[in-house]
């Protein structure tokens, strides 16, 4: 589930008066402290996820590299005492820092920048600043820093293990017998990079109230005025100005720098173009289709030796799929027309397949038009698996066992209360909107000539899942 900070500015700031000087009165702004409250509690939130991955990755990083050195030792001792002198050393700071027991200073090299954090925590102080003196603001400020120190820290943990799985990789390629443990490293690596990265993406997905607050924002000078001297991707592309029409862009390479450093290199004239359109053009094409199928990558550095499962990171709900569906059944001498109405939850094992079960009802409705009267005609239980064929087409399979109430008509004795149907069938799946998906399933029971009375083989179910 995702969720961001930036929308509780659609509420946060109530703008009574707009004038024409660059200042900003406090009386312009009206800050509920409800909304403070729930941005610290998101926040904290966040930082105690990215804290127990981190601390998990490294408890078991270690793990690894003391059986890695294991059985290193048995092979070439000198060369297992030289490779992990430093590797335990580093990774204890790493799980002190992660867990709050070191300072900043003593492991944090580069600033952390990120973006939609930056614009959040500027944003907060911007509020601070205009007067609003609250110690719930000032707790949201702690804990946006909070988050943005720990998310710096999981960046340095990330190079550090990237480094590391190079350098255990690069030194230990010729023994054999070590390929399964570095191909756990790499894994390890690999999935932490993805967890991280996930966690920023929940910063940047950005809904109509966020858009909203943001041309709020922005109409206010005093805002963009903070934002420009405040921010730190304004202090790193040295960008100034007043209201946000002026900016600095020295040390930035300009085109026609750049146009002429590649004529240095690659000579000029319509050849030279055109071999470096050419060339371009084929780096172009080689990215994208990595990009497609690597869509996680920060650099060429974190491709995985082996086919990632998307879904190894996801949290136990999100792996959760919930849904309902219909089905109709026509009249016949033993049955009413009924709508069976079923509700369902799905566990998403793999991106291209979930497995779930189910509950349904059946609604009676009557014979015909002259003859409408709703009754409870039974029950039922499904389990289901569905796998992704092509496209939005799914191959489905499913048991399931009905409970049917005594019909008139049929001698006593005569009947079954309880059913099993076996059900194989294809689905097609479209998108709604954003979260709603739709989906029809035709699905043949090939257990329908053991029902008495005997039920329709083929079933028609529309339904949707959010």
């Amino acid at each position: 589930m995702k969720w961001t900070f930036l929308p509780l500015f659609l509420y946060l700031i109530t703008v009574q008066s707009l004038k024409a000087q660059d200042s900003l009165s406090p009386k312009v702004i009206v800050v509920p402290q409800k909304y403070l409250s729930e941005v610290k509690r998101r926040s904290d939130r966040l930082n105690s996820r990215i804290t127990g991955n981190s601390a998990q990755l490294l408890r078991r990083w270690q793990k690894n590299e003391e059986k890695l050195k294991r059985k290193l030792e048995a092979i070439d001792p000198s060369r297992a005492a030289s490779l992990f002198a430093q590797g335990p050393t580093q990774l204890q700071k790493y799980k002190d820092e992660i867990k709050g027991k070191m300072s900043l200073q003593s492991i944090l090299g580069e600033s952390f920048i990120d973006p939609s954090l930056d614009s959040m925590g500027v944003s907060l102080r911007f509020l601070k600043n205009s007067g609003i003196a609250s110690q719930k603001l000032s707790g949201a400020i702690r804990s946006v820093e909070g988050l943005k120190d720990k998310l710096q820290v999981t960046d340095q943990i990330k190079a550090y293990i990237q480094q590391r799985k190079e350098l255990l990789k690069t030194q230990l390629a010729t023994y054999t017998k070590l390929c399964g443990e570095l191909q756990r490293l790499n894994k390890e690596a690999y999935y932490y990079a993805q967890q991280i990265r996930e966690y920023k993406d929940l910063l940047k997905d950005k809904k109509k109230a966020e858009q909203k607050a943001l041309e709020i924002l922005r109409k206010i000078p005093a805002y963009n005025d903070f934002m420009h001297q405040h921010a730190e991707l304004a202090g790193l592309f040295n960008i100034q100005g007043t209201g946000g029409n002026s900016a600095s862009l020295e040390g930035l390479q300009t085109r026609s720098q750049v146009e002429a450093l590649i004529a240095q290199r690659a000579g000029s004239g319509p050849n030279a173009n055109a071999v470096i359109s050419q060339q371009m053009e084929a780096a172009r094409s080689k990215l994208e289709e990595l990009k497609k199928k690597f869509p996680g990558l920060d650099n060429a550095g974190e491709m995985p030796a082996f086919k990632p499962n998307e879904m190894k990171t996801k949290t136990f709900l999100q792996h959760l799929e919930f849904g309902s569906n219909i089905q109709f059944q026509r009249s016949n001498r033993f049955f009413p027309t009924t709508s069976e109405l079923a509700g369902q939850i799905a566990y998403k094992f793999h991106k291209n397949g979930s497995a779930g079960l189910g509950l349904s009802y059946k609604l009676g409705m009557g014979t015909g038009l002259n003859n409408i009267h709703f009754s409870g005609q039974g029950m039922g239980v499904r389990s289901f698996i569905d796998w992704k064929l092509k496209g939005t087409f799914f191959l489905n399979g499913g048991y399931e066992r009905n409970y049917m109430p005594a019909y008139e008509g049929l001698p006593v004795g005569y009947g079954q209360s309880w059913t099993q149907s076996g059900l194989v069938g294809i689905s097609k799946k479209y998108k709604i909107n954003s979260k709603l998906k739709g989906n029809v399933m035709l699905l043949f029971d090939f257990l329908c000539n053991t029902h008495i009375p005997a039920t329709d083989p083929v079933k028609l179910r529309m339904g949707y899942n959010f």
